[in-house]
């Protein structure tokens, strides 16, 4: 099922109906600041369970999760001062950020280290969906067998078909990964170059 939404003002009747998908353990592909992504409510392990078949992705590789806002963030990480303001100054934009998890994460979600990758795009339509829902959302790239990351909201709907329950067309992205920061320790490190100036970490 293919839903157009506003990207500027996404209209609350749609948001409400992709965050009803999602709360009955729906998989939906939605649009980021970077690519198009796959996501389910974290909370909800079956739907998890069914992103980590769909990408064929091992269960000891975590995926990253979308929060709402800085302070939804603080629900699920641990966020020192140093880590909160260095936060402040880029979100919503185009990171994920590596902090230690929270109790509030599921296990699946967290690497070995207890560490989880949170991100807050620059998308309006990604953060009404996490803002409704009430939980973050499972953040991974939309791609094909190969890897290819798919530019088109129809490609998705096509290539997955039943294995999604809904793809938002919330019009272009600018198909470039995000950047990885990690700010485990106080001790910045870019882990990825991607999108987003990554100087100040350099």
């Amino acid at each position: 099922m293919l839903i157009n939404v506003n990207p500027d003002n996404p209209q609350p009747r749609l948001i409400s109906k992709i965050v009803e998908i999602l709360g009955n353990g729906g998989i939906i592909a939605y649009p980021t600041d970077t690519f198009y992504g796959i996501g389910c409510d974290i909370m909800n392990k079956k739907a998890m369970e069914r992103v980590y078949l769909l990408k064929n992705r091992d269960r000891s590789q975590p995926f990253s999760f979308i929060c709402a806002d800085l302070k939804n963030i603080s629900e699920y990480a641990k966020v020192s001062n140093f880590a909160y303001r260095n936060m402040k100054r880029m979100l919503p934009g185009p990171y994920t950020m590596i902090l230690p998890g929270s109790k509030m994460v599921p296990k699946m979600m967290l690497t070995k280290r207890k560490t989880a990758g949170i991100r807050v795009p620059d998308n309006n339509i990604a953060l009404a969906i996490a803002r409704e829902l009430g939980n973050p959302i499972l953040s991974t790239s939309a791609t094909d067998g190969n890897g290819e990351v798919f530019s088109e909201p129809s490609f998705i709907n096509d290539y997955f078909g039943a294995n999604l329950d809904a793809v938002i067309d919330g019009g272009p992205v600018p198909g470039i990964p995000s950047s990885i920061i990690s700010l485990i320790d106080d001790e910045p490190e870019v882990i990825r170059h991607g999108a987003g100036d990554t100087a100040l970490f350099e």
